[in-house]
């Protein structure tokens, strides 16, 4: 079955991490041998369930693949070409896919650099967060940044061309002059993607904890806000447009891969904790590695819990999803698909956002304004029932 303009991705989770940054929330583990082997055996076993079910789909193509985690990186050479040789194996790639794995400096070697590009990784997404090593410490990362930097360089001398940096601002004690400083280093090396998220703290994690013993204070929203929007402008100065809320990139550079995501197409998830979409159903699989192992050992693929989405499910997820993304959303693309005025339909609530100056609308469809975009959540909360 052919999908027209639509596209179909493939997500691929490794769980494993040399340790736990105190923010992380992730689906993810501290890495031991046996786990790891196990996991890599489990996952190919997923692929092939996967295959069964869609052998019937010949034409269907992936047109990105991403591997998160966790670290990937942490992944040896060997393991890295067994994973992608499962995946081709059982699926078949479109020739210009964009192909993600997220590496972490510390876990990278010019040797393993290689392997990637080898086996057809096209895109590096590399985590930093800061710029300062005492930074970096406080929240648990396991590199310096000079050992980013070298890391940096090394793709850059295997081939590399297209490569995120992940940035964090609104880090414990951080001071604005700081979060500048790591936005001017970075883009001194001039990476084709830069990625820049406010922390957040989250429930479970080692800094929600540091926080509730009062160990550090949160910086307040105005500066958190004056943050972001130095970050918009300094970068688009420096030739990377803001194409989603937390994305920047030069041109032809976006993230494929991610606006899969915010435009609502299909994708395959696998591994524990990962969530997939496909054929109006949304999944989600077991987390723990042995519940992961047990459904696979049975011959079952991994998955706690699916939901068939209604036509007013998907009619939400489109808008808060398209919201994300600086060209919003398009009244005649929503029409097409679902046969629904969503104009006429959301009448009350775009006034309303108009009006406190949150969105901003035209006869094509409507988008976030900057202020709709530093309260984002308080928007897209107006198109859920």
């Amino acid at each position: 079955m052919k999908r027209g303009n639509e596209m179909l991705g493939l997500y691929v989770h490794i769980p494993f991490c040399v340790s736990k940054c105190n923010y992380c929330d992730f689906n993810s583990y501290k890495i031991d041998k046996n786990s790891k082997e196990t996991y890599i055996q489990d996952l190919k076993k997923e692929i092939n369930l996967y295959k069964q079910e869609r052998k019937n789909n010949n034409e269907e193509e992936i047109s990105s693949i991403f591997l998160g985690g966790g670290t990937p990186s942490i992944l040896s050479s060997e393991e890295i070409k067994y994973i992608f040789e499962s995946i081709k194996e059982n699926f078949k790639i479109r020739e210009d896919a964009e192909i993600t794995i997220e590496c972490n400096p510390g876990t990278l070697t010019k040797e393993k650099l290689m392997t990637m590009k080898e086996v057809g990784i096209n895109r590096l997404s590399m985590g930093l967060q800061a710029v300062q090593d005492d930074h970096l410490k406080s929240i648990g990362r396991i590199h310096t940044y000079n050992e980013f930097e070298k890391n940096y360089k090394e793709a850059i001398e295997v081939g590399f061309e297209n490569i995120n940096v992940d940035l964090m601002y609104a880090l414990p004690n951080q001071k604005p002059g700081e979060w500048k400083e790591s936005l001017e280093k970075i883009v001194k090396l001039n990476p084709s993607h830069i990625s820049a998220y406010s922390l957040i703290l989250e429930e479970g994690t080692k800094l929600y904890d540091m926080y509730e013993d009062n160990e550090f204070e949160m910086t307040d929203e105005d500066t958190d806000i004056d943050m972001y929007n130095y970050t918009i402008n300094y970068l688009k100065e420096n030739g990377y447009n803001q194409y989603e809320i937390s994305n920047y990139a030069k041109e032809g550079f976006e993230c494929r891969h991610n606006i899969l995501y915010w435009k609502c197409d299909h994708y395959i998830g696998l591994g524990p904790g990962a969530s997939g979409y496909l054929s109006n159903y949304r999944y989600n699989n077991v987390e723990s590695l042995q519940d992961y192992h047990e459904k696979l050992s049975k011959n079952k693929k991994p998955i706690e819990n699916l939901e068939k989405l209604s036509i007013e499910d998907k009619i939400q997820e489109k808008i808060f999803m398209g919201l994300r993304m600086n060209e919003g959303i398009k009244f005649d693309d929503l029409k097409k698909q679902f046969n629904t005025d969503v104009k006429e339909k959301y009448s009350n609530q775009i006034k309303e956002l108009k009006e406190k100056e949150l969105i901003n609308e035209s006869i094509a469809g409507f988008s976030l304004t900057q202020r709709g975009r530093e309260i984002s959540n308080s928007v897209f909360v107006e198109f859920i029932n």
